[in-house]
């Protein structure tokens, strides 16, 4: 199979900023052919697309794979001076720049499938529910290790929390009264966290892992202001995030899919089983956040059966 690989710029106007963002992309295939683009919305906020590259076993002739990352993160523009700014970094700015790459790519008048993780997902969501685009030309849309609402994601992270060693439990609450989250007691019991739960692929820290905590080192902007300090700690403009009014307004077959040793718990995703209207669910043994990576054949033939009907 010929692959077709690029990347580019596209210009995004953002209201109240003086020069115009950009937003970085890479096809995989040809856009111009007959084939259902597939687009892949990363996580994080801040993760990048580089995490998801595994995704690439999925590319056809009859599938192109648009990745892209979102502005304040990876090859897209950097806006470090809007660290903390929660009005600023909305989800209808994630939304808007969505729909922007979908113009400039000239998808708004063909058909097509999104992908989201964890964050990715929980835009997806709101896009699907709230996006003309989506109503129109939206066929298939998968939820990958996502959440419904930040109240249900941490009724599952908290049960999680109490299955850890008592020293890294200590360790995490000792943070959460001091504010300290540099302290290496807590940075040891986070990796602690995440060697069950982001993923169970070893030696650790799997690549895939590795390249979305370096995005986060290089510029923690948007994970800080809209997340947090660590997946255990979500205090930013997130935390009090719900699609769950929007979901009944999602048309398109959904495909929803976690790890049993998910940070994304079965709890925070049954909103999404329970009122998207046509909807699957498929849990992946011996898999957590990253099930692309722990069960990658597993994951690409459940994305694949799906996205060929």
């Amino acid at each position: 199979m010929t692959r077709i690989t690029h990347g580019s710029n596209i210009p995004f106007h953002v209201p109240g900023l003086a020069q115009p963002c950009h937003t970085w992309y890479t096809v995989i295939g040809n856009l111009d052919g007959p084939g259902i683009p597939l687009v892949i919305l990363h996580g994080g906020p801040g993760a990048c697309h580089d995490y998801l590259l595994p995704l690439q076993d999925l590319a056809s002739p009859n599938r192109p794979i648009i990745f892209y990352d979102q502005i304040g993160n990876g090859r897209s523009t950097h806006l470090p001076e809007r660290a903390g700014d929660e009005d600023f970094w909305s989800v209808q700015l994630f939304v808007d720049e969505l729909d922007n790459l979908l113009h400039a790519l000239g998808l708004q008048g063909k058909p097509f499938d999104v992908y989201g993780h964890s964050w990715g997902g929980m835009l997806a969501a709101v896009w699907a529910a709230t996006s003309a685009i989506a109503a129109r030309n939206l066929r298939r849309l998968v939820l990958a290790s996502s959440l419904a609402s930040m109240e249900l994601w941490s009724v599952g992270i908290g049960r999680l929390r109490k299955k850890l060693p008592a020293d890294a439990q200590r360790a995490l609450d000792r943070a959460d009264e001091t504010k300290d989250f540099e302290d290496p007691e807590y940075q040891a019991a986070v990796e602690v966290f995440y060697k069950r739960h982001l993923s169970l692929a070893r030696p650790w820290p799997p690549p895939e892992v590795q390249v979305a905590l370096d995005w986060f080192a290089k510029d923690p902007t948007t994970y800080q202001t809209m997340y947090g300090p660590s997946e255990l700690t979500p205090l930013g403009s997130l935390r009090n995030w719900t699609a769950i009014p929007l979901l009944s307004k999602i048309k398109a077959p959904t495909l929803l899919i976690n790890g049993a040793q998910d940070e994304a718990q079965d709890v925070a995703i049954q909103p999404f089983f329970e009122l998207i209207e046509r909807v699957k669910w498929i849990t992946l043994d011996n898999a957590a956040h990253f099930s692309h990576v722990d069960q990658r054949k597993r994951h690409m033939q459940h994305l694949e059966n799906f996205l060929s009907l």
